[in-house]
């Protein structure tokens, strides 16, 4: 099945949901980045997340970044997402893993840690960002975001993200919902979407079972009439070129150029996102310095 997402909205326009699977995009960063099965599970959730925030966006030229630091082994995991539903995203210690659960189940919790914070930051193309942050609560991700939602932008949000991991450690299934309540919704509809969830497996093995978005979103909303409102291609792909590591040689100073090209006579560049590597002769670096 295409990775992709729906976004839909109930006829009295008091809920909104998005929905999406994932399976291709987190398989394509697990080869990435090598991971874990229990950093799979993290980094996955985590790319899943950022794609939906990130189509929750209005404009093409709009950028999310999804900052997750707990005190777990894997440390910071981070995301970049568009709302085209690109979105990349690397975490710092991807070799990292823990036992699984008693039930069997990979232990994202533990790996994450509890003790952190979750921050988004939002360039709507303003002077400043908006930058949200709040506590982690569990470090299982989707609990965390949707505290982060409550206290940070006051918006009520169920969100169910799942990876579900194969026998040789590929990505059997991914993928994710965020179900959001506007404010004239009513105590009654909040207790019939709460009760759906309760009764609805979880994400992950919906996905493996073949459904798409469009059923998943009638699996949990079926109590209501839906309308969807679009549907959008999603991928994980890195934006990196030469000139943008260039940049970034550029930022560390013509001193910090200068060390290079004196003690190692050359340089290589390493982008966290895509693994690629980007080297820079002596000769490189010196037109750097006489060039910029």
């Amino acid at each position: 099945m295409k990775d992709y997402l729906i976004r839909g909205i109930d006829k009295t326009g008091n809920i909104r949901i998005f929905v999406a699977t994932t399976t291709s995009m987190v398989e394509k960063a697990r080869n990435t980045h090598n991971t874990s099965p229990t950093a799979t599970a993290a980094l996955g959730r985590a790319l899943t997340a950022a794609a939906m925030m990130g189509v929750m966006m209005k404009n093409e030229d709009d950028r999310l970044t999804l900052k997750i630091s707990g005190d777990g082994p894997i440390g910071t995991i981070m995301m970049v997402a568009n709302n085209k539903g690109v979105v990349k995203g690397y975490v710092d210690y991807p070799y990292a893993d823990v036992p699984s659960r008693e039930d069997g189940k990979l232990d994202v919790g533990r790996l994450v840690g509890s003790n952190g914070t979750i921050t988004t930051i939002m360039d709507l193309g303003l002077k400043d960002p908006y930058v949200g942050q709040a506590n982690l609560v569990t470090g299982e991700i989707a609990e965390d975001l949707a505290m982060y939602y409550v206290l940070s932008e006051q918006q009520p949000s169920a969100i169910g993200l799942g990876v579900l991991v194969d026998k040789d450690i590929s990505v059997k299934a991914s993928g994710g919902y965020i179900i959001q309540l506007l404010p004239d919704v009513s105590d009654e509809d909040i207790n019939k979407i709460e009760e759906a969830i309760s009764k609805t497996p979880s994400i992950s093995s919906l996905i493996d079972r073949g459904l798409s978005p469009e059923d998943i979103m009638e699996e949990l909303l079926k109590e209501f009439e839906m309308e969807i409102l679009d549907k959008v291609d999603i991928s994980y792909s890195c934006d990196c070129s030469r000139e943008r590591i260039e940049n970034v040689l550029l930022s560390v100073g013509k001193e910090e150029i200068k060390a290079m090209i004196e003690e190692d006579g050359k340089a290589e560049l390493v982008c966290h996102f895509c693994n690629t590597k980007y080297y820079f002769s002596k000769e490189e670096l010196e037109k750097l310095l006489v060039d910029k």
